[in-house]
C-alpha cells in the first residue's frame, strides 16, 4: 500500500515537473519573440533618429530649422505610433503565451483529476469486496 502510494506520488510529481518544463518553454519562447519585436523597433527608431539628426546637424540658418521642423514632428509621431503598435503586440503575445501556459496547467489538473478518480474507484470497489 505504501509503495503504492510512494508510486503515484512519484509519477503526479514527475507529470508536473514536465509540465512545468514545458510552461518555462513557453515562456523563454515567448521572452525571444517579444524581445525581437523590442528590438526591432528599436533600431528602426534609432536608424531614423540619426537620420533625422544628422540632416539637422546641417542646419545653419532659419530657414533651414524651417524646413526641418515637420520632419522632427513626423519623427516624434512616428516614434509613438511604432511604440504604441510595438507595445499592442507584445501585449497580444503575452496574452497568447499566458493563455497557452493555462492550458497546459489545465490539462494537467484534469488529466491528474481523473487519474485520482479512477484510482478512488478502483480502491473504492476493491474494498467493498
Amino acid at each position: 500500500m505504501m509503495n503504492q502510494m510512494n508510486n503515484q506520488t512519484l509519477a503526479f510529481g514527475k507529470s508536473y515537473a514536465d509540465a512545468f518544463v514545458k510552461a518555462q518553454s513557453l515562456s523563454l519562447q515567448s521572452f525571444e519573440r517579444i524581445a525581437g519585436l523590442q528590438m526591432k523597433a528599436f533600431e528602426d527608431r534609432m536608424n531614423a533618429a540619426v537620420q533625422f539628426w544628422s540632416e539637422a546637424s546641417e542646419v545653419r540658418d532659419m530657414d533651414g530649422a524651417k524646413a526641418i521642423w515637420p520632419k522632427g514632428v513626423q519623427l516624434a509621431k512616428d516614434n509613438a505610433e511604432t511604440m504604441y503598435s510595438t507595445s499592442q503586440e507584445v501585449l497580444g503575445e503575452s496574452l497568447k503565451t499566458g493563455e497557452a501556459i493555462g492550458n497546459l496547467m489545465k490539462d494537467q489538473f484534469e488529466t491528474t483529476a481523473d487519474t485520482v478518480s479512477k484510482q478512488t474507484t478502483t480502491a473504492a470497489k476493491k474494498a467493498s469486496r
